[in-house]
């Protein structure tokens, strides 16, 4: 059965670009902001692994990310931050936020796919262990 990735990026073309990317591995599902996302999360749908934007509309990533860290249910899924900002500034609230990666806008799709193959692999090894 194919692990499932949540996408969330107000970006309609990003949004395609790695539904494109990464729907041959994965299920990929998509969501336009970090409130849609919620929605989705709250019909008790868990994906293995989320894919985030940090600047959206209604709910950003950030408030996205606090959320998941303070919610037993999904404290454990994986999050991909995908951003145009700066990384570096960034890479300091990894451990706060439990950031499992950061990647920069263009992004690299080799790139992409190589960090959500890992991170996809390393929470399935903790959940079978």
């Amino acid at each position: 059965m194919k692990k499932t990735i949540l996408i969330i990026d107000d970006s309609a073309p990003i949004r395609f670009l790695l539904e494109s990317i990464l729907g041959k591995q994965y299920r990929v599902y998509s969501a336009p902001d970090g409130l849609t996302a919620m929605m989705w999360l709250s019909k008790g749908n868990r994906p293995d692994l989320i894919i985030t934007d940090i600047q959206m509309p209604n709910i950003d990533g950030w408030e996205l990310v606090k959320y998941l860290n303070g919610n037993v249910l999904y404290d454990d899924i994986p999050v991909i931050v995908l951003t145009g900002s700066d990384t570096k500034e960034m890479r300091g609230h990894e451990l706060e936020y439990k950031i499992s990666d950061f990647l920069r806008k263009p992004f690299d799709p080799m790139k992409l796919l190589e960090s959500v193959n890992k991170h996809i692999h390393a929470a399935a090894d903790v959940v079978t262990a």
